[in-house]
């Protein structure tokens, strides 16, 4: 009887969930014309804040999920829980939410104010970590706590879990081929869990083993850009593929910021660090091309970051 319970209880949830898809991903492709042109080069850029959750991180967390409920070992009153520097959390929080699942992040303490209004509006159950372990920290302390208390927690673990790329095979690889008419040559973009690299990687050579796809990371273990990892002195991800990309550059922050502001006022775009970081990135590959169609993601607007324009 608790069997056929449960079952029918993740039947619901996940009929529940497959009518949110809708909202996943389908995100439209932007033409960078004013703050950056080249003739015979084209840069676009996802932008990823129209799907449900507000980033590129609805992608995964939507799987990562969808993982979860259709485990063999689910049962009903868990709580999720993992750690986030805020993206992925927040779309976790708006799934979680509209399913009406509850759900615990361990959080670094200095999230902006933004991040944390946003999660204490869906009601989520938030664990502040040290400001100075950063993700790395608060991955442990969820870890801990699934650990001490198995019969309470489902730890999704947006680091190791493989629905984190595949997300990107299934949605992101196959979007940026039908929009650009498979004509795309170069896909870039940051890591952070390297969920996007890793993912669109594999989903975009699988339609042509030409397109090259550059990783990009911060210049320096001391920077600005939310959800980014300097691999060399932060814990490398399991999901991590080294062989993703085919070129690794850096970034710096300040570069990235002021890109920001100028996407701002020639564009009419109002773009996170990270989104700029990307197209900071798109722009140094599309500089040394006499002709392609370079694409990135801006993986969420300004909305979080108002203490950046004042």
């Amino acid at each position: 009887m608790v069997a056929q319970q449960t079952n029918q209880g993740q039947y619901q949830l996940l009929k529940q969930l497959n009518q949110l898809q809708k909202f996943i991903g389908n995100t439209p492709l932007y033409p960078i014309s004013r703050v950056w042109s080249k003739p015979g080069v084209q840069v676009y850029a996802k932008l990823e804040w129209y799907q449900l959750g507000g980033s590129i991180k609805s992608r995964p967390a939507f799987h990562i999920i969808k993982a979860a409920l259709t485990d063999i070992n689910w049962t009903s009153g868990k709580r999720l829980l993992d750690a986030t520097s805020g993206n992925t959390g927040i779309a976790y929080a708006a799934i979680s939410s509209a399913l009406g699942l509850p759900l615990t992040l361990c959080i670094p303490e200095n999230a902006s104010k933004e991040r944390i209004d946003i999660l204490r509006s869906h009601q989520t159950d938030l664990v502040f970590t040290s400001r100075f372990e950063g993700t790395d920290g608060a991955q442990e302390v969820a870890k801990r706590m699934q650990l001490e208390k198995p019969e309470e927690y489902i730890l999704l673990d947006q680091y190791s879990n493989c629905a984190n790329w595949q997300a990107h095979i299934r949605t992101t690889a196959p979007e940026i081929w039908a929009q650009t008419q498979g004509q795309v040559t170069h896909f870039v973009a940051g890591l952070g869990t390297t969920g996007t690299v890793t993912g669109t990687s594999k989903g975009l050579k699988a339609f042509n083993p030409g397109i090259k796809v550059i990783g990009l990371q911060p210049d320096s273990p001391m920077h600005g850009l939310e959800g980014w990892k300097h691999l060399e002195t932060a814990n490398t991800p399991p999901i991590y593929n080294p062989r993703a990309h085919d070129e690794l550059l850096e970034i710096n922050t300040e570069e990235a910021i002021d890109l920001m502001k100028k996407v701002a006022i020639k564009e009419g775009l109002q773009i996170s660090p990270s989104s700029a970081a990307n197209l900071l990135g798109a722009i140094k590959v599309a500089e040394k091309l006499s002709s392609g169609i370079v694409v990135t993601t801006f993986a969420d607007d300004a909305s979080k970051y108002r203490e950046i324009w004042n």
